[in-house]
């Protein structure tokens, strides 16, 4: 028989079964992680101590490993590796010019021009004045 509004069939045995052998799988792969680090790839964000803090006003001394790391983390890719890591990588890996810029080789410079529309602005349309005549 179905189960009133609001009430639910007991659980089904199998369904419980199946549970307790995902749950006993689960326990036994986790991990109990009691070492953090910080993580190398995102930057950390300092934040200011507490002036009137005794325990964070303490000097501690500076890991010279852990300073190396952050440094390593902050540098760009090109930096850090010498050839593309990824696919998006590879565009815009090199860029230095394939052929020396020359300003006299009219092949690659194209420097602006300076003509009388560039000076003076398009023409008007019809029924308006040019721009610098007014109408007396």
């Amino acid at each position: 028989m179905a189960a009133r509004r609001g009430e639910r069939d007991p659980p089904d045995a199998r369904q419980n079964l199946l549970r307790a052998e995902r749950a006993k799988k689960e326990r036994r792969w986790q991990l109990l992680f009691t070492q953090y680090t910080v993580n190398p790839v995102h930057p950390v964000h300092m934040v200011s101590r507490k002036p009137m803090s005794w325990h964070e006003n303490i000097q501690e001394p500076i890991d010279d490993e852990f300073l190396k790391l952050l440094h390593r983390a902050a540098e760009v890719p090109r930096e850090k590796y010498s050839e593309p890591q990824t696919e998006s990588q590879v565009i815009g890996w090199n860029t230095k010019p394939l052929v020396p810029f020359d300003r006299s080789d009219t092949r690659f410079y194209f420097p602006r021009q300076t003509t009388e529309i560039t000076i003076l602005g398009y023409p008007a349309p019809r029924g308006q004045m040019p721009k610098g005549q007014n109408n007396i």
